[in-house]
């Protein structure tokens, strides 16, 4: 059963997961743009979603918002190799040691609504704080003050737990929460459910400040891969400032990940790759025995980029020194190109 909370009557805008709002009088702008209040908090008007995979074990941290570089200070994920730990968000007048401080609490079985009341027990601007927390049992909860700027609000669901302030309003937190719960059991890596989330919840709107300068971010902790030096943080995207910055980070995950829509692609032909033949076997790489490459060609049996051409192709390569780590086979790109027609037109003008 979800919960969804309302803090603030009035439906304007407000962002997911880290947000607050001082006066303007008492704020400065930080030199990467953050603003700072008088109390040298950043403030992050923001929506964000803290969620886990009971099935790996992996927690997740995600957040967008209207000011860069949101990654430092929002998202704050952890694992240990016993599956346990989780993650925590937050943001508003944005209180950055309360991630760790929170990670601390998870681990020692602390549940997280007791966390938050640790966490703002002796912070006198706890009305000014917005926070999310999740352990790896799908317990969750979190804290939205009455002086986060409308709309502000959280909702949380199976496995998940999404926060936001100064939202165009409730939509946005509603379709970050129907996105993600849309894709539990799909079988889809945490990472990827998060992200699509998040862009639901951009669709809508999101912070509705439209500032020129917006980042997004995200983390993954898995128990089963140690990361860089044991942290066991399996993923780290930050996009600190892009027009578009929830979908760079979807490019980036999915082009780094490999995952299938990152590219176009289909069987190639056409009449650059007869142009392609015709030089490699004038260089005797494809079909050394074919006494005249005709001309012209007939499309069909000689502008298809078949297995024939790409071992003639990958030949050329290793045979000019041009074989890295990672090449998929038959690579034509610039490279290849500049060596294969020098080769060509060298030979052309020998003869």
């Amino acid at each position: 059963m979800t919960k969804l909370m309302n803090v603030l009557t009035w439906s304007l805008a407000g962002t997911v997961l880290l947000c607050g709002s001082a006066p303007a009088a008492a704020q400065t702008t930080a030199a990467d743009g953050v603003t700072v209040n008088a109390a040298g908090d950043p403030q992050y008007s923001t929506f964000s979603l803290c969620a886990i995979d009971p099935a790996t074990g992996q927690s997740g941290a995600a957040v967008t918002t209207r000011v860069p570089f949101v990654g430092r200070a929002v998202p704050h994920v952890r694992a240990r190799p016993d599956k346990g730990v989780g993650a925590v968000c937050t943001q508003a007048s944005t209180a950055v040691e309360f991630g760790a401080r929170g990670l601390d609490l998870i681990e020692k079985g602390v549940e997280p609504k007791d966390i938050i009341t640790q966490l703002l027990a002796a912070d006198e601007r706890r009305e000014s704080r917005q926070v999310g927390v999740i352990d790896m049992k799908g317990r969750s909860a979190a804290h939205t003050g009455t002086q986060n700027g409308v709309w502000a609000g959280s909702k949380q669901g199976l496995n998940y737990t999404v926060q936001a302030n100064i939202m165009v309003g409730p939509e946005v937190i509603e379709a970050v929460a129907a996105t993600f719960e849309a894709t539990d059991g799909a079988g889809m890596p945490l990472a990827e459910r998060m992200i699509l989330a998040l862009e639901a919840g951009y669709a809508k709107g999101g912070d509705r400040r439209w500032g020129s300068l917006q980042s997004a971010a995200i983390k993954i902790a898995d128990p089963n891969n140690p990361g860089r030096g044991g942290d066991h943080i399996a993923l780290a995207i930050e996009v600190g400032e892009h027009a578009n910055p929830v979908g760079e980070m979807k490019r980036i995950y999915m082009t780094t990940a490999r995952r299938l829509g990152y590219r176009e692609f289909s069987r190639v032909e056409g009449a650059d790759v007869i142009e392609l033949k015709r030089m490699l076997h004038a260089l005797g790489y494809w079909r050394p025995t074919l006494a005249v490459f005709p001309d012209p060609a007939p499309a069909r049996e000689y502008g298809v980029f078949d297995d024939e051409t790409i071992t003639a192709v990958d030949k050329f390569r290793a045979d000019n020194a041009m074989t890295y780590q990672g090449n998929a086979p038959g690579l034509v790109d610039a490279r290849f190109i500049a060596a294969l027609r020098a080769a060509y037109f060298k030979k052309r003008k020998g003869a």
